[in-house]
């Protein structure tokens, strides 16, 4: 009879290269070999990352991304455009628009529409920001670097989100958090590097977010994001079924990652690694989800800054639970809020809008700060493209020449404004930054070169920033 333990001496020659070459699959099988499949010893859902040393000195540790899911209008939050104002109804200029690609506004009579809410100073800074964010103006305008000058390659949604989260409009790239947990693993044991939050308004046309906006992509799938969610169970599929003990649990584990380790040996795949790693992730997010999800340690002051008391399934409660992922080192994370696509009414659904994420956003900022955490965590505020000068009937279309977004924290200067539109905010006139200038900024601020960060594969090697991207040094403190 065949025994088939004999199988670890029979290594192919490809296992053998893989292996002496110390790829992915062979880190973290050696993690499980080590600790006999137990609980004890090193954890093989850790993951040490590929970045040693540091490319650059790091600012950062950690990123959370509030995504403005829908196209946030630049010209109702952030870009103040008095001369819009003053043509409101007017035509809108041929010279602006002129063999220009626009979404549904081809072949349309095209007339400016005025900022439909006064603008204001905020903070010592005097910073510019539309009344509709009194949190972020009273308390955060000071720590927060506005960037008026983002354009992007993509027109509509789907491409724009795939575009803003993996540096291509082609579905399959890795997403940002993905690439950060391989580069520089995550301090988290007993949780994903990588989360994701999506809360719902009630204002716009609350456009669908695709799971593969947090895919792993060309990397092994181990470094996918993991959906969390405030109200109702925290993660989909991760307890133990009614009737089967932990114990039990962990016996289903440890036979299923023995028979893994086993068919490793012959083909040595580094998806089997990944799987075992999941497996393995899964098992002790029982444990700590829990923990992470009871607010019983949280002050009421605490619950006050954020306006709600958690598990209410809202973009401040999403916050609260960023701050506390963050907290126990969880690498990236990232919240959409869908609620940003104001094809129609922008005057009253806008400032619904603002008003679902003003104060959670600015609690979050302002907390972190008050426990010593902003310096080293990246808050990026942002959408995926802005909107148009024009109207649409009472509303705004999409538009992919200009729009804003802002960041603090992990070395950013606060205080300051970047970049410039035109008169209209059509398009920009100063200091612009591509998608790909985003992305290397953000990896830079966490250690990594962007050109440095890569992957092979289908023949070439991969990255964030593609062939593009430059660190916007003028954003960084």
């Amino acid at each position: 009879m065949h025994d088939p333990h004999q199988s670890l001496t029979h290594l192919t020659r490809r296992a053998i290269l893989s292996r002496a070459a110390g790829g992915l699959g062979s880190i973290a099988l050696g993690s499980l070999a080590g600790s006999e499949f137990a609980t004890a010893g090193p954890s093989p859902a850790g993951w040490p990352g590929v970045i040693h040393p540091f490319h650059v000195p790091p600012r950062a540790k950690r990123v959370i991304w509030l995504y403005m899911a829908g196209g946030m209008s630049h010209l109702d939050t952030f870009d103040h455009k008095p001369k819009l104002a003053e043509m409101n109804g007017q035509p809108m200029p041929e010279s602006f628009t002129v063999g220009q690609q626009l979404a549904q506004l081809q072949g349309q009579a095209l007339t400016c529409m005025a900022p439909q809410h006064a603008f204001g100073r905020a903070g010592q800074s005097g910073q510019e920001i539309s009344r509709i964010f009194p949190e972020v103006s009273a308390r955060i305008a000071d720590r927060i670097a506005i960037v008026r000058s983002m354009h992007t390659e993509a027109i509509n949604h789907d491409p724009a989100h795939t575009f803003m989260n993996t540096g291509s409009m082609i579905s399959g790239r890795p997403a940002a958090g993905s690439w950060l947990w391989y580069g520089l693993g995550t301090e988290a044991q007993d949780l994903p590097g990588f989360v994701v939050m999506v809360s719902t308004g009630r204002f716009g046309q609350s456009q669908p977010i695709a799971s593969r906006q947090w895919h792993s992509g060309l990397l092994p799938s181990r470094f996918q994001g993991v959906e969390f969610r405030s109200k109702g169970d925290p993660v989909l599929y991760v307890n133990s079924p009614p009737g089967t003990s932990a114990g039990r649990q962990r016996d289903i584990i440890d036979a299923v990652s023995r028979l893994d380790t086993l068919r490793d040996t012959t083909v040595d795949d580094p998806e089997i690694a990944a799987r075992l790693a999941q497996y393995e992730l899964a098992f002790q997010m029982q444990t700590s989800v829990p923990g992470l999800v009871d607010l019983s340690d949280e002050s009421a002051e605490t619950f006050d800054l954020y306006g709600t008391r958690g598990g209410d399934g809202s973009f401040a409660a999403n916050c609260l639970l960023a701050r506390r992922l963050a907290e126990r080192g969880v690498r990236f994370i990232q919240l959409y809020h869908r609620d940003w696509d104001h094809h129609g009414s922008v005057k009253e659904h806008i400032e619904g809008s603002a008003g679902e994420v003003d104060r959670g956003a600015a609690a979050l900022v302002e907390d972190l700060a008050r426990r010593g955490m902003l310096d080293d965590t990246l808050i990026v505020f942002g959408t995926e493209f802005g909107r148009t000068p024009m109207a649409q009937g009472n509303g705004r279309d999409h538009h992919m020449k200009a729009f804003s977004i802002w960041l603090a924290g992990g070395g950013i200067k606060g205080g300051i404004t970047y970049g410039a539109t035109d008169d209209l905010g059509y398009g920009i006139i100063e200091n612009p930054v591509t998608v790909h200038d985003l992305h290397a900024t953000i990896l830079h601020l966490l250690g990594i070169d962007h050109t440095q960060l890569t992957i092979r594969a289908q023949g070439r090697d991969f990255r964030l920033t593609d062939v593009h991207g430059h660190v916007v040094h003028d954003l960084i403190g």
